[in-house]
């Protein structure tokens, strides 16, 4: 059977609700906590929204459900992860995924939040620090889709993940699915628009939309003869296929080639370059609306400069 879990942001998660969802069967409730007080606040835009997500955790906890938290990294978040979990850890959360802040939603409109991917140097130096916190409290680190990639950290990052515990490429249509709230079908949870929708649930069949959609399984069919630039000459192009679909596709309007890699990024640090994201088109004002990015690669400057 199918396990009864929940994502949330808290807001609106009182003890009575939890105490309901619990006797309905929930097995574990993850909160959405996206930096320190300040940060995530902003970030959600609503006051008071911290201290409620904790409150959420607290009523989960006390009426014996397990508790988990999901985070955000970006600009804003960076630098307050370590601080964070020790929060969580006092919370008494049992797992905490991490993912990087992808170009939909608000950070498609405020693209000064996402992270140039040369500041993943500066981040999996941090979350190198969250793993030490991670195992001195207890809990189970679980890097989302679009963190990793076959750097030094790999095998920590994904040692709880899978047999390998190294990245096994985007699951979209592999191993996991998308039903939207008014019935329509995605290989993934993340991905928007016509070219990731399969149909709708209201009127055929789940078995058949995975069967036939090709919406949904032209990602799993994905070969390396797919990838362009950076990824398609990769040593690891085969088992990573150029990682996260739902983290490129905003920015380049095709999946293929992935910046945010620590792997490439070292290798680029290595020669003396670096990338740089800047936006050419704005986002369109509609769900999972996308803009459009030009990758620049450049010298790294010099600590004067």
């Amino acid at each position: 059977g199918m396990k009864a879990t929940m994502t949330t942001g808290g807001l609106t998660l009182s003890r009575r609700r939890m105490e309901a969802l619990a006797e309905a069967g929930i097995e574990l409730v993850s909160v959405s906590i996206d930096g320190l007080e300040a940060t995530h606040d902003a970030l959600r835009g609503t006051a008071g929204g911290w201290r409620r997500a904790f409150d959420a955790l607290r009523h989960a906890r006390a009426a014996g459900v397990r508790i988990a938290a999901n985070t955000q990294i970006n600009r804003r978040s960076m630098g307050e992860l370590v601080a964070l979990g020790e929060r969580l850890a006092d919370a008494g959360i049992g797992a905490w995924q991490m993912f990087l802040t992808i170009a939909h939603g608000n950070a498609a409109d405020h693209v000064d939040m996402l992270l140039q991917p040369y500041m993943l140097l500066e981040v999996y130096q941090e979350l190198e620090r969250v793993l030490d916190l991670c195992d001195a409290r207890g809990i189970r680190l679980w890097p989302g889709n679009n963190l990793g990639y076959f750097g030094p950290l790999e095998r920590r990052l994904r040692r709880h993940q899978n047999a390998e515990a190294h990245y096994q490429g985007c699951q979209a249509g592999r191993t996991g699915l998308g039903i939207e709230s008014n019935g329509m079908l995605k290989s993934c949870p993340s991905l928007g628009g016509p070219a990731n929708t399969g149909g709708s649930l209201r009127t055929t069949s789940l078995v058949e939309l995975w069967d036939q959609a090709p919406q949904l399984r032209a990602l799993s069919r994905r070969t390396v003869d797919d990838l362009w630039g950076y990824c398609r000459e990769c040593y690891y192009a085969e088992p990573c296929l150029a990682g996260c679909t739902a983290t490129t596709e905003p920015l380049f309007g095709r999946p293929g080639n992935n910046p945010y890699c620590h792997h490439r990024v070292l290798e680029l640090q290595q020669r003396g370059l670096r990338e740089r994201l800047v936006q050419t088109e704005r986002a369109p004002d509609e769900p999972f609306g996308m803009g459009r990015f030009e990758l620049v690669v450049e010298p790294i400057p010099s600590p004067a400069s």
